[in-house]
């Protein structure tokens, strides 16, 4: 990553996501995965009240976006993106620490996600972010040609619920 796609707090700011924001949403959501959530999901998340950020440059446009679901003291990551042209710029890093910041302001214990096994990219990501494999759920995702995908479970302890603190 040279120096000019280093990513500055002054490039863009946090925002919620609404229902005004879903054509933009769509439009990286259907660029970025083969299986990409429908309208309707995202419309579905938005009425149920679920977590809904997005990071958006100075000039209004969506860099990317996670949706997340809190559920008693556990914070599930339901689906994160940055757009295509958008990638490799540390754009991703930025949404994860916003959904750990996020989460502690929330009082979880922890952070779940689902993740394809063959994602090896995102894979690592959140294993450097301490995510630890927890368990995997067979078929959960549909791929190509009516077969369907494994994901692997992860989780990630909160700091300051490590050791029963």
């Amino acid at each position: 990553m040279g120096a000019k796609d280093a990513v500055s707090l002054m490039d863009y700011h946090l925002c919620r996501l609404t229902i005004a924001d879903l054509d933009e949403i769509c439009v990286i959501e259907d660029a970025v995965y083969t299986h990409p959530w429908t309208r309707g999901n995202f419309l579905d998340s938005l009425y149920s009240q679920h977590e809904a950020w997005g990071l958006r440059r100075l000039d209004g446009r969506l860099i990317g976006y996670f949706f997340a679901m809190l559920v008693l003291d556990e914070l599930h990551l339901l689906t994160i993106a940055v757009a295509q042209n958008e990638q490799g710029k540390a754009w991703g890093l930025q949404l994860l620490k916003h959904l750990f910041e996020l989460a502690r302001r929330k009082e979880c214990v922890s952070i779940l996600l689902e993740v394809r096994v063959s994602n090896q990219r995102a894979i690592h990501i959140y294993q450097r972010f301490g995510f630890v494999q927890v368990g995997r759920r067979k078929a959960y995702y549909p791929a190509h040609q009516g077969v369907r995908e494994d994901a692997l479970l992860l989780q990630l302890i909160l700091p300051q619920h490590e050791g029963g603190q």
